[in-house]
């Protein structure tokens, strides 16, 4: 970060992004620009109108000062000169408790309106929002207005008023003023005039409403009728009533109590490290590298550094500002409310909001924000009697008031640091060369071969694709039956977990990876043998002979981005990580650009009351501008319902983008060559609404007319099963896993064109399932915890072997850890797992039933030991569709046997 953008961030960022909220909020409820701009020049001189106040007041205590001393200023410069005239103006200036620097406070209101018109100008001319919005006569407000026309030329009207209404302001507010201070005062506003003459007219639009606030409130203030009313009723507030004077009282009060100014910055203080640092902090240390695109890599401490500012420029430097610029009595109501404000918002974020579920790195949670009225009232009143022991506490304790707030700083400070070290070192593990081909050692574009003579197999990992699906998307898209010709669907299977570290090691390592068999290796540690399955066909068909190429070996090394590494002692292996490679540039940086922008405000969110929440929250967009363009570069999807969303997620393209360029990776040669790929992808993983029929990502999607007339194609008439998709979640999965279909469909139809579909045998399978409550018949009776939905538990398999021609489904108990016998049968005689020398078969699948953790920890940072964390299990053999055939044991263990204890 340049110190220019940290000056811009700590000083000007702050404004600008309450410019944002302020002017979001008005455009959601007035759904005019122009009219939001006249909202937001209103609201801001509102909110300022009292420190406008004081510094007109100060600005005419310091005129009125000069102008008393005016005559003996003029006496001494005529009288004197040299060094005598300066020591005697300053022996003058001393005996009348006047300095020099007090022409600096008769400024303050100008040193005040600077950088707001700074960040003004900075929002509103760069605001994509306005292009072609038009508000009365104007046509364009993010051009000039352009309103009149003389003798062929046009001439900009906002320009003009708002001059005219700074001119007329100056009128009324300098009526006493020295001639030199309204020279300066006019040719400033010419100066605007000539300096912002053809800017867009919002900003004009803007600031000429603003000149019209300033304009009415010097009528109202220099009025005579209305400063002899102000007059009055401040004489009142100061009275002094029979308790005896109010200074009497505050000095033996302030013998006690915590001094207002030291109560203030020890607050705004504690919630800068709280909001800016702590929180921050804590969410990247759970996880840093998921805050990571390796394709334009920028340490996410960077986003701790950016909230820090935002969040130090809010309390350290505006609300000081705007503290100092205040009167006695509201600096103590002030440094009192700042007090109470920091022990509520770590009282949210502590104790409220805990249980949201997974979040994105794009700071979206899967499941959104919702809390029950139960919750949201015991949150008020948590709040609310916190607040009246955080009002009292400073009189019960006095000055310690002040210890405490420093005591828990440091406290933050010392948690955010050790965040701060956990994410460092997290990057230090990075491998940041990891788009890099270890078998050529060049950054090159991700790619694989297909031979026409030779065998080739295809292993495709889709993440949380869902068996459950592919019934019902087939029913949809008839056609697609055509392009699968030759797969064979396994609705019967079932994965060893509810999440990657669970499903990926029996996916590419047969039945010595599962759960259960992992857990039997007591004295190794998990990453070491989840490297191993991931190694272990790649490995095998590589000593065979086969070309040989991976892509996104997912958690390798127990790294989210994964560490490729582990392939280095085989240099033959061709790998890459593919998710995000073939995004936009500039979508990567906006994206980034969003993150920095939405941790402040995620940061202040966990720290407001609960109700307040989802308003900020926004469904994970932050209150961000749309920016009135069709492009692709959104952070994340709002929904709106089930049938309608704004903006594509990142985390979606990242995944996507791969499966439309499987074309441009795929290379075909004529050599009489084996191959082997084995890919991995997300685009199943990231629920997001698409535009129907054609299920496309738009920047608008709108179902709703197709939802209504096609209700019918969630129906299986062959096993009269109904797939429920009654909410977003439910309908958005169905969504990815479509597209995903699509878009195979399609490459398998180049893929015969280019002759290499039929000697070519493609598996299709996923780590496991999700658990959306749409299978009637997999939501099964748990003991003492009512029903669990195993749909967690049930990922899609599909299989096309050499020269197979029809689509059909088996219905044969399978599970995700078949895969590899799949993939190597008949290719490789009598294979053997080269880590332990034993024979990968799918044996174990018939000597008993198979075990499934039941955990829910997914995170390789917390289950990382040498064996899974204790967790409940269950059992299943043979039917997946049967009820009786499954078995719990709801007792949390570390299983290891072959059969539960």
């Amino acid at each position: 970060m340049s110190f220019g953008k940290f000056l811009d961030t700590l000083f000007l960022a702050p404004i600008r992004l309450l410019f944002e909220l302020i002017f979001g909020l008005a455009y959601g409820n007035l759904g005019s620009a122009g009219w939001s701009i006249i909202a937001l020049s209103l609201v801001m001189n509102l909110l300022l109108l009292p420190l406008y106040r004081r510094t007109d007041k100060i600005q005419q205590e310091v005129q009125n000062k000069e102008h008393s001393l005016q005559d003996g200023v003029r006496h001494i410069k005529k009288t004197f000169t040299g060094k005598e005239r300066m020591m005697m103006l300053q022996t003058y200036y001393r005996q009348n408790n006047y300095k020099q620097t007090d022409a600096l406070r008769g400024s303050a209101a100008l040193i005040l309106e600077i950088p707001f018109f700074i960040a003004a100008y900075q929002f509103l001319s760069s605001l994509k929002l306005l292009e072609g919005k038009s508000f009365g006569a104007i046509t364009n407000l993010a051009a000039p207005d352009g309103l009149l026309k003389i003798a062929g030329f046009q001439v900009n009207v906002l320009p003009l008023l708002m001059t005219v209404f700074t001119v007329l302001s100056t009128l009324i507010y300098t009526r006493k003023a020295s001639l030199q201070s309204k020279i300066q005062l006019y040719a400033m506003a010419v100066f605007f005039l000539v300096f912002l003459y053809s800017s867009p007219s919002a900003l004009l639009l803007y600031w000429a409403c603003n000149n019209l606030f300033s304009l009415l409130k010097n009528l109202l203030t220099f009025n005579p009728l209305a400063r002899k009313w102000i007059n009055r009723h401040t004489t009142q507030k100061v009275g002094v009533n029979s308790g005896g004077s109010p200074l009497a009282r505050n000095k033996s009060h302030n013998q006690t109590a915590a001094k207002p100014r030291a109560l203030f910055l020890a607050s705004a203080l504690f919630l800068t490290l709280l909001i800016g640092v702590l929180i921050p902090s804590t969410y990247i240390a759970a996880s840093p590298q998921e805050y990571v695109d390796i394709n334009n890599f920028e340490h996410p401490a960077f986003f701790v550094l950016t909230s820090f500012l935002l969040a130090a420029g809010v309390f350290l430097v505006w609300l000081l500002v705007f503290y100092r610029l205040s009167t006695d009595r509201v600096k103590r109501f002030s440094g009192r409310l700042l007090f109470i404000l920091s022990g509520t918002a770590l009282a949210n974020y502590m104790f409220f909001g805990k249980n949201l579920g997974i979040i994105s790195p794009t700071l979206q949670y899967e499941e959104g924000i919702f809390y029950q009225t139960r919750q949201l009232l015991l949150n008020w009143l948590v709040m609310l009697l916190l607040a009246v022991v955080l009002y009292l506490l400073p009189k019960l304790i006095g000055k310690r008031t002040i210890s405490l707030l420093v005591v828990a700083s440091l406290a933050l400070s010392v948690m955010s640091v050790t965040n701060l070290v956990t994410i460092n070192n997290s990057m230090n593990k990075l491998d940041l060369a990891a788009r890099t081909n270890l078998a050529s050692g060049a950054k090159s574009q991700p790619n694989f071969t297909l031979s026409k003579k030779g065998k080739n197999v295809v292993v495709l990992m889709f993440d949380r694709a869902l068996g459950s699906m592919l019934p019902y998307i087939l029913n949809e898209k008839p056609g697609l039956a055509k392009q699968i010709a030759g797969f064979t669907y396994y609705p019967n299977t079932v994965s060893f977990g509810n999440s990657t570290n669970f499903g990926v090691p029996p996916l590419l390592g047969g039945y010595e990876y599962t759960p259960v068999e992992m857990n039997k290796r007591s004295s190794e540690k998990l990453a070491d043998k989840h490297n191993e399955a991931l190694k272990l066909m790649p490995v095998l068909f590589d000593e065979n002979g086969f070309d040989v190429t991976v892509c996104d070996p997912p958690y390798a090394n127990y790294q989210w981005y994964p560490d490729l590494k582990i392939y280095q002692d085989y240099p033959e292996i061709k790998t890459y990580i593919t998710k995000g490679w073939f995004n936009q540039e500039n979508g990567n940086a906006k994206s980034l650009s969003k993150n920095h922008r939405n941790f402040f405000l995620f940061s202040l969110m966990k720290t407001m009351p609960q109700n307040f929440q989802p308003q900020l929250y926004e469904q994970g967009n932050y209150r961000q501008l749309p920016t009135g363009q069709v492009e692709f570069d959104f952070t994340n999807q709002t929904h709106w319902s089930m049938s309608k969303a704004q903006g594509i997620g990142k985390a979606f393209m990242d995944s996507y983008n791969v499966l439309l360029n499987l074309p441009t990776m795929t290379k075909i040669t004529e050599k009489e060559q084996n191959t082997f790929l084995f890919l991995a992808n997300e685009t199943t993983h990231e629920q997001t609404l698409l535009q129907a029929p054609e299920y496309k990502p738009a920047p608008n999607v709108d179902n709703k007319n197709y939802d209504t007339a096609n209700a019918q194609r969630f129906q299986n008439e062959t096993t009269g099963r109904e797939l429920k998709t009654e909410n977003f979640e439910q309908m958005a999965h169905y969504h990815v896993n479509m597209i995903m279909m699509l878009q195979l469909g399609q490459w398998f139809d180049d893929l015969r064109k280019a002759g290499v579909y039929d000697n070519t045998r493609i598996i299709i399978a996923s780590d496991h399932g999700r658990d959306l409550q749409q299978v009637k018949e997999m939501i099964l009776p748990y003991p003492g915890k009512g029903t669990i939905d195993m749909e967690s538990y049930y990922p899609l398999l599909m299989v096309k072997d050499f020269n197979a021609k029809k689509f059909s489904t088996a219905n044969d108990f399978m599970t995700n850890a078949d895969v590899p016998t799949l993939a190597l049968s008949g290719l490789i005689e009598n294979p053997v797992n080269p880590f332990t020398g034993k024979a990968v078969t799918n044996e174990e699948k018939y000597s008993h039933e198979q075990f499934i953790t039941l955990s829910r920890v997914w995170q390789t940072d917390k289950n990382n030991g040498t064996t899974f964390l204790p967790s409940a299990w269950a059992s299943i053999k043979d039917d997946i569709w049967k009820a009786e055939n499954w078995t719990f044991y709801p007792k949390d263990q570390v299983l290891s046997a072959n059969r539960a204890d």
